[in-house]
C-alpha cells in the first residue's frame, strides 16, 4: 500500500522555523518525483517546492524562495521541507505529494498520484 505521512507541523511564531517530514512507504521512493503543496484556508491548494528523481533538480515557488529548502532522504524514504523566516501566510495545511514520472513541477497538481493526509502550519503574527 502506498503512503505518504507528514509530520512535524505546528504553532510557530512568526520568524520562526519548522521542519516538517514525509515518510513515504509502498513504493520506490527514489523513482518519484515528490513535491510539498499547502492550501491556505479559503484559498486554493498551491505548490510550494518540489525535487526530482531524474536530475534532482529543485524548484520553489517565488512566494518561499530563500526561506524553504526540500531535501531529501532515501535511506530513510523521506522528504523534508526546512522552512524558516516564518510568516502569517504561510499559515496553511501542508501536503506532500508523489509522481511516478519522477519529474517535479509546482504549478499543477496532475502529476500527483499520491498525496499524504496533511499537516498544519500555524504562524502567529
Amino acid at each position: 500500500e502506498v503512503q505518504l505521512v507528514e509530520s512535524g507541523g505546528g504553532l510557530v511564531q512568526a520568524g520562526g522555523s519548522l521542519r516538517l517530514s514525509c515518510a513515504a512507504s509502498g513504493f520506490t521512493f527514489e523513482d518519484y518525483g515528490i513535491a510539498w503543496f499547502r492550501q491556505a484556508p479559503g484559498k486554493e491548494r498551491e505548490g510550494v517546492s518540489c525535487i526530482s528523481s531524474l536530475d534532482g533538480r529543485i524548484t520553489y515557488a517565488n512566494s518561499v524562495k530563500g526561506r524553504f529548502t526540500i531535501s531529501s532522504d532515501i535511506a530513510r524514504n523521506t522528504v523534508y521541507l526546512h522552512m524558516n523566516s516564518l510568516k502569517p501566510e504561510d499559515t496553511a495545511v501542508y501536503y506532500c505529494a508523489a509522481d511516478p514520472s519522477g519529474l517535479c513541477t509546482v504549478v499543477s497538481e496532475a502529476p500527483y498520484d499520491y498525496w499524504g493526509q496533511g499537516t498544519q502550519v500555524t504562524v502567529s503574527s
